[in-house]
This record gives structure tokens, C-alpha cells and sequence, in this order.
């Protein structure tokens, strides 16, 4: 399965398959979040789906879809969370990585876990471009 890790306890892909939780736990990941949302894949791709094919295999289960269109704050929130929470490296998909990405890095630009530009340079080494989000970053900046 190939994912793109953003940092040493963070990767993202696009959409999995029930089937793909097996290589996800063999790669140590401990929680797997779900950034898409259900109108965006077939039913078998669906949360219910996800969710139980997860658990199944002993892997904490997030469900936090970020559709580009009913972005907010609590999206945010909630990812940062999801990864403080986590109880060893994290999983999220999407339908690229894109949408995980971001959250991934306006939750941990908000905690004070790393600056903007630190965001911004751990994205683009995986590919995601995240340059013209700095405004939004900057202004999550803690103090």
C-alpha cells in the first residue's frame, strides 16, 4: 500500500479500501482517520464500512469528512484531536491526501507544535502544495 508520510507519526493517501487495513496496522499505524466524506464513494467505501473494517483489525476509527465546500474551524478541532488523542502513529485518507494534509497542518500549527513554514516544507517533501494556505496558517499561529 503506499501512503506518503508527512512526518515520522503522520501519513496520508487517498481512499482505502477495507481490504488495505491489514498493511495499515503491519505499518504500525495505531489510528486511521477518515477525512472523506460519504457522498464522495461508492457504499462499500462508506464510513459504516471503513469504520468496521478498522476496528476489526484493532485500529482506532476517526470519522472527520472535510468537503471542500462545509469547510470549519471544528474540522480543525477535531483532527487535532484525533492525533493528540492517538496512542502511536495516525492514518488519514481522503481522496488524494490533499484534504488530510491541510488538517493535519492547521491542527498542529494551532497547537504550537510547529510553525507555518514548518507546515508548509513537510507537505511539499510529500508533494502537497500548500503554499497558498500560509495566510490561514499564519493567522492559527498560537500568541
Amino acid at each position: 500500500m503506499n501512503y506518503r508520510a508527512i512526518t515520522g507519526d503522520y501519513g496520508v493517501s487517498g481512499q482505502i479500501s477495507p481490504e488495505e487495513v491489514g498493511a495499515l496496522k503491519e505499518a504500525g499505524f495505531t489510528t486511521v482517520i477518515n477525512n472523506r466524506p460519504d457522498a464522495e464513494v461508492p457504499p462499500d467505501l462508506g464510513s459504516d464500512r471503513m469504520r468496521a473494517a478498522v476496528e476489526a483489525a484493532g485500529l482506532t476509527y476517526v470519522e472527520n469528512p472535510f468537503s471542500h465546500a462545509a469547510f470549519s474551524p471544528d474540522l480543525v478541532e477535531r483532527q487535532g484531536a484525533a492525533i493528540a488523542a492517538a496512542e502511536g502513529p495516525v492514518f488519514a485518507y481522503c481522496a488524494s491526501g490533499n484534504r488530510s494534509t491541510i488538517l493535519w497542518a492547521m491542527s498542529q500549527v494551532k497547537a504550537g507544535a510547529i510553525t507555518p513554514a514548518e507546515a508548509v516544507e513537510a507537505a511539499a517533501a510529500q508533494g502537497y502544495d500548500l503554499r497558498g494556505l500560509m495566510p490561514q496558517l499564519e493567522a492559527l499561529t498560537p500568541g
